[in-house]
């Protein structure tokens, strides 16, 4: 069922709690039970019409399975991401020359190297002018802290 809680077990408590409670007692006990049930359904159903009455009748056309949290796959929506009809990438003829004969750093694939390409390339194509490749991130001193985000700790 949920929280582990198995038939068996919900069978358990509830002899446990006919003999605790007595015969006497048992009967109002288990009339206050059924209203407890009946008022519960009654709320889950009040919900559900308020629910219908804000969101209007395009609730019942919602397709819930799209919705669905368990259907989401990260690898998925990053595939798609990327394969998407995005505006037109430079074309090898169209990077700048001092791009292309820029020297590579040490590992040619390390994502420095590839930070370092992308930023030449997207301030070479937004200024129409050429942009050194190897310009790295801001590296802080003693004297010159980064900024610190109060709101992010």
């Amino acid at each position: 069922m949920f929280f582990g809680i198995t038939i068996e077990k919900l069978l358990v408590i509830g002899v446990i709690a006919a003999l605790l409670v007595g015969p006497e007692r048992l009967p109002g006990y288990a009339e206050s039970f059924a209203r407890l049930v009946k008022k519960a359904g009654d709320y889950l159903r009040g919900a559900k019409d308020r629910m219908r009455e804000e969101v209007g009748p395009e609730i019942d056309e919602l397709d819930w399975r799209k919705l669905d949290p368990r259907q989401y796959d990260p690898r998925r929506i990053i595939r798609d991401a990327l394969l998407d009809d995005s505006p037109a990438t430079p074309t090898p003829a169209a990077v700048p020359a001092a791009v292309e004969a820029a020297p590579a750093p040490a590992a040619a694939g390390s994502a420095a190297a590839l930070l370092a390409t992308a930023t030449a390339m997207n301030a070479a194509s937004a200024s129409g002018e050429t942009a050194p490749a190897t310009k790295g991130p801001k590296v802080f001193s003693a004297e010159e802290l980064p900024p610190y985000d109060s709101e992010a700790t």
